[in-house]
């Protein structure tokens, strides 16, 4: 008579894989990002557009992934016929020719032209702008102290970058407000007209041609005159090439510096404890805490939630799976900005981190260039915020907020709020 064994128990049934990039997933991605990092780190999705890519969401895998020269920016290693309708890109750059950019190439164009930029985009410049970026914010908060109340996106997180990054391009005054309205098309994606943003692109990328025409003949104390100077004085930049970065110098510049202002009051709002002790700081005249803050706030709820395409010119393996030629990747900034084999406690949002390498403006040769500026305008906002409305407070529930749709960006909609009207 044979023994009876025992029958090996089953194995715990994988819980199914989250749905993503619907509305639900876009208020609170984190929970679907826990579950990729834990069963499925670099995973291949269906995105809304109908391309297929890899979602990779862990961070040792993010920061090769970012850093992996085989893993190419130019959109033209993408076969897909999603790429040629312009679903890779950002919207309308396609038709206004302005894909030369820091974002679309690879060395050693990029080489050439990320010197050029960095010869005009210093950090001794961005000091120099400390001031004004002060006046701006004080400027802003002005137009609405006395209401006792505001959407702070729009009328301060949006417009804050726009102006700065304009005087910082040199845009004259008179036209800023004409690059407020096509920012803010292209920022609403499909919330405006039909066409309204490849419209939006094509007027900016008009008039950027025609203001670098027009400063080569009369050269200024701003960007785009340095970029000419630079250009003149050594490597080549074609009035193509000049236009496309300061179409891209001001994209990028200011639509993660609106969610960094709009994500970060957020944050704050939904940690009372981490807001009180960052008022209690300032307050005392410190800076050390907001300047934690400011990089704690970048990982824990960034403005750019999935960085820009990236596709594989050789065959390479990401954690554990095979990329095949052609296959785009997209790393997930925010999931790796949250996983525990990393950071200590990562859905925690603690001010004074300070083991904090997060990727929230990436890693290694496409390192965000804008990072000083970007930093420096999320400081000012939010000391000045809450030094000047010190009980600003959500005027909504926070269920009713709501959150922009698209796959690189994470930001709100709107963020209604009310404050005491200070004494004047």
């Amino acid at each position: 008579m044979h023994e009876q064994t025992p029958d090996t128990p089953p194995a715990p049934a994988v819980p199914a894989a989250p749905t993503l990039f619907d509305w639900e997933f876009a208020t609170d991605p984190y929970p679907a990002y826990a579950w990729l990092r834990e069963h499925s780190p670099v995973h291949r999705a269906t995105l809304p557009s109908g391309v297929e890519a890899w979602l990779v969401t862990r961070y040792a895998d993010a920061r090769q992934a970012l850093a992996d020269q085989r893993l190419s920016k130019n959109p033209a290693h993408h076969a897909e016929p999603a790429h040629a309708k312009g679903k890779t890109g950002i919207p309308g750059e396609r038709k206004a020719e302005l894909m030369t950019h820091l974002l679309n190439i690879d060395p050693p164009d990029h080489t050439r032209l990320r010197r050029l930029v960095s010869k005009a985009f210093t950090p001794r410049r961005v000091a120099e702008f400390t001031p004004r970026v002060q006046e701006l914010t004080d400027h802003l908060i002005d137009q609405f102290a006395g209401k006792g109340e505001a959407d702070l996106i729009h009328e301060f997180a949006f417009p804050l970058p726009i102006y700065a990054i304009c005087e910082m391009l040199g845009v004259p005054r008179e036209d800023q407000d004409d690059f407020r309205d096509w920012a803010g098309m292209m920022i609403r994606h499909g919330g405006g007209p039909r066409g309204g943003v490849a419209r939006s692109v094509k007027r900016m990328r008009t008039y950027l041609g025609e203001l670098i025409h027009r400063k080569r003949d009369d050269l200024g104390n701003d960007l785009i005159s340095d970029l000419i100077r630079a250009s003149d004085h050594g490597d080549h930049l074609t009035e193509a090439e000049a236009t496309a970065m300061a179409f891209i110098l001001l994209f990028a510049g200011f639509e993660t510096t609106v969610n960094l202002i709009g994500n970060g009051v957020h944050s704050l709002f939904m940690n009372p404890g981490q807001r009180a002790r960052l008022q209690d700081s300032l307050a005392a005249g410190e800076t050390a805490l907001l300047e934690t803050g400011i990089e704690e706030l970048l990982r824990y709820d960034g403005p750019v939630e999935l960085a820009t395409w990236r596709f594989a010119t050789r065959p390479l393996t990401l954690g554990g799976q095979e990329i095949a030629v052609g296959d785009p990747v997209l790393v997930v900034l925010a999931a790796a900005d949250r996983d525990p084999a990393r950071f200590a406690d990562p859905d925690t949002l603690d001010l004074s981190r300070s083991d904090n390498q997060h990727l929230g403006y990436g890693h290694g040769i496409h390192y965000c260039l804008g990072a000083p500026l970007a930093r420096l305008e999320g400081q000012t906002a939010l000391a000045t915020l809450l030094k000047r409305l010190p009980d600003l407070e959500l005027a909504v529930p926070p269920t009713d907020l709501r959150w922009r749709g698209g796959l690189i960006m994470r930001g709100l909609r709107t963020l209604p709020v009310r404050f005491t009207v200070p004494n004047t």
